[in-house]
């Protein structure tokens, strides 16, 4: 196929809020709201939803990017100005239980990169979490400051955070709001690597090219393991992993 235009989105907000781009067996989903610091509001949240469905649904895509347009921001989280315009809280929490999309991110079998520069707020970090690898630029800032707004994390930040960082850092962070930079986000397990910020998107892209060079199955099969994994007593972990292993072949 041709080589991708890989010029940057122009720094508008104009639908569609999740531009898409194939290149090879990666594919690119960057949240397109630069002017409102890529906050993602219902219509991007839907257009989100489509495309991880379309990653899940197509075994030729072996990785995906999910990046932020402009250079402020990764996202800077939910859009606060939708809050409390659905016709009621019943029909705001069924709209979340009909598209779960942070279950959808979790169940996903190919590995998901996240090249975070700027802000990664709220549920912006919270989708970064649910990537499997993620690389920030040196002037990234993480925070989960819903407390200071009266509320708390819905989108699994209380979890996902405590899951990567160490407990009193996760304490810390839901409890104060406080944001921290990128070179704490490393120290506590948040993030895998820090580069400068010119070479963010060329390091996710080297990432998921590896990824992608890999036997899909095995890969597939070994994240499933992990994640799968985690919550479960060793001895069933360990059968998960002889299940999986024997799937391809393979096993002791």
């Amino acid at each position: 196929m041709p080589e991708a235009d890989r010029t940057p989105p122009p720094a508008v907000d104009a639908p569609p809020f999740v531009l898409a781009e194939r290149r090879g067996d990666v594919v690119w989903l960057t949240l397109h709201r630069p002017g409102r610091l890529n906050a993602i509001h219902l219509t991007m949240r839907d257009e989100l939803w489509t495309q991880l469905e379309l990653l899940r649904d197509d075994p030729s895509v072996r990785a995906a990017v999910i990046a932020g347009a402009g250079e402020r921001a990764f996202s800077a989280g939910a859009d606060i100005t939708e809050f409390g315009s659905a016709p009621s809280v019943v029909a705001a929490r069924q709209a979340r239980l009909d598209r779960d999309l942070w279950g959808l991110m979790a169940s996903l079998s190919l590995p998901l990169v996240a090249a975070i520069g700027g802000y990664a707020y709220g549920a912006g970090l919270e989708l970064a979490l649910y990537c499997d690898l993620r690389v920030a630029a040196d002037d990234a800032r993480f925070a989960i400051p819903e407390v200071t707004l009266g509320y708390i994390p819905s989108a699994g930040g209380t979890q996902t955070v405590a899951r990567h960082a160490p407990l009193g850092a996760a304490l810390r962070m839901a409890t104060s709001g406080e944001p921290i930079d990128a070179a704490r986000a490393l120290a506590l397990g948040l993030v895998h690597a820090v580069v400068p910020r010119e070479r963010l998107l060329a390091t996710a892209e080297a990432w998921a090219a590896r990824l992608a060079a890999l036997p899909p199955g095995a890969l597939r099969a070994a994240k499933r393991a992990v994640v799968d994994g985690l919550d479960l007593p060793l001895a069933q972990g360990l059968a998960l992993e002889r299940r999986l292993a024997a799937s391809l072949g393979g096993g002791a």
